[in-house]
């Protein structure tokens, strides 16, 4: 295997002012009506994903832990939920960074000595008392800030065409320098290191060879060779957004891989089309699940479902929500979906921006073999990438 390092070709992740004012505008906005709809005077956010989601900056320093080291908030101002302020606690530690380089300037921080309080006792004393937070914050109450994330803003979609862009090239580029001599380790690393050179962080990197493919949907690698084809799989993530891809590569593949990665490709098309159905009537995820099931039955694999997750809404989580067959989540547009539908060694997945009107495959650079995939019970079809054979 080759080296991947090289050929970044990386966006520029920095966040210009107008973007930053687009985003802030949204957030009052989506803010504004949640504060007035719970009858709150705040709302807090520390979790990662929230906190990139209202600031477009990072608050993580370590990856394993489920809170960032500071809380974006917004608070009324005198009753005001349309009027109200941006602001940040954090620790003196942390705060001259944040300033400088991850916070817009509409930002009010406030900054405590590390070792006096906690991060929840910081926000606690920052914060009107009948405030709501995504943590554990003594007296205040609990926000579902998945719901606030959706639908996708403009901005959020212009991200996200980046994110899915840089993504899709960078495990492109290491899947075509796959040998069948590879082992699964080597490949995820090439992965990741490709990934990072572009700015993007991999929560998941799947690889699985072709026997491991076979055997199990989470292929997560171990040192065993590549064999006669792969499975590559990713949940990307870059300022809070989160796209997932898989590629399939065939060095010697068996003789019924083609076949099964189309009918992969024609459920991904009926979830993506009962996707537009649904979301135009803002219905539950159960009836695009329902479709789904459908479409497994109509390609000769009707109990294929239950073998693994189908996916579901994609933003700022590798999924906001998943589907199951009486999930009840609302399907919004425009918001991207990550449907991922398996066959018994293959796979089908990518990012995808579902409107009104359409279909925009977000992890995708148009240098990828593709092939035309029909829903099940729609008037629909839906470009899917194909086996690479090498």
């Amino acid at each position: 295997m080759t080296d991947h390092t090289d050929d970044t070709g990386g966006s520029d992740s920095g966040v210009t002012e107008t973007a930053d004012s687009d985003r802030l505008a949204d957030r009052r906005r989506r803010l504004g009506e949640y504060l007035d709809d719970a009858g709150l005077d705040a709302v807090w956010f520390a979790r990662p994903n929230s906190f990139a989601w209202l600031t477009g900056g990072d608050n993580v320093v370590s990856a394993t832990a489920d809170l960032g080291v500071a809380a974006a908030g917004y608070v009324a101002e005198d009753g005001d939920a349309d009027a109200g302020e941006f602001r940040v606690v954090t620790d003196n530690i942390e705060a001259p960074r944040l300033v400088d380089e991850e916070l817009p300037g509409e930002f009010t921080v406030e900054a405590g000595r590390w070792y006096e309080s906690s991060l929840a006792e910081s926000v606690a004393d920052h914060s009107p008392e009948n405030a709501a937070a995504d943590f554990d914050v003594p007296g205040f109450g609990e926000v579902d800030a998945s719901t606030l994330r959706q639908p996708l803003s403009e901005g959020d979609i212009e991200a996200y065409r980046e994110l899915g862009r840089d993504t899709a090239a960078a495990v492109e580029q290491v899947c075509r320098q796959l040998e069948s001599g590879d082992t699964e380790h080597e490949a995820a690393s090439a992965l990741r290191v490709t990934l990072s050179a572009r700015g993007i962080n991999a929560p998941v990197v799947l690889v699985g060879g072709s026997e491991r493919a076979q055997s199990y949907r989470h292929y997560t690698p171990k040192l065993a060779e590549l064999g006669d084809y792969a499975l590559v799989s990713v949940t990307a993530e870059r300022g809070g957004l989160h796209a997932s891809t898989t590629r399939t590569v065939a060095f010697d593949p068996p003789e019924w891989l083609a076949e099964r990665h189309e009918k992969a490709t024609r459920v991904e098309a009926t979830a993506l089309a009962a996707t537009r159905a649904v979301g135009r009537e803002r219905g539950p995820a159960s009836e695009v699940f329902g479709a789904v099931q459908a479409a497994y039955d109509d390609v000769g694999f009707p109990d294929e479902w239950q073998n693994h997750h189908q996916g579901g809404a994609a933003g700022y989580a590798g999924r906001e929500w998943f589907a199951t067959p009486t999930a009840d989540d609302e399907v919004r547009l425009p918001m991207g979906y990550a449907w991922n539908p398996t066959i018994q060694g293959a796979k089908s997945e990518d990012t995808v921006l579902v409107t009104d009107d359409g279909f925009e495959v977000l992890t995708s650079t148009g240098e990828w073999p593709t092939r035309e995939a029909d829903a099940v019970g729609y008037d629909a079809t839906v470009e899917r990438h194909d086996v690479l054979s090498l």
